[in-house]
């Protein structure tokens, strides 16, 4: 019997904010891939031996923050979404 898959990014509507809720800053990142690692829509990507936040990250962020907490360089700042922008969740 096979796994059943899910595409997280379908279980979610977002109402993207007009600015930028999370900004990495690449010259502090040390690449430890732990953003990578908590990330369960999976919106940080490697390129080239570094790590970047995907350019549609703002049609798929829960906001979590988990980025945030487990980011040991401090490249990542989060703020929340302006009031009536962000996720919404249709279920649950």
């Amino acid at each position: 019997m096979s796994p059943i898959t899910y595409n997280r990014r379908k279980l979610v509507t977002v109402k993207p904010a007009k600015g930028h809720h999370i900004v990495h800053d690449e010259d502090s990142c040390t690449a430890c891939g732990n953003c990578l690692t908590v990330c369960s829509m999976n919106l940080w990507q490697t390129r080239n031996g570094s790590i970047r936040l995907a350019p549609d990250y703002r049609s798929y962020c829960l906001e979590c923050a988990s980025c945030y907490n487990v980011c040991e360089a401090e490249a990542i700042a989060f703020t929340f979404p302006e009031a009536g922008y962000g996720v919404v969740y249709a279920h649950g």
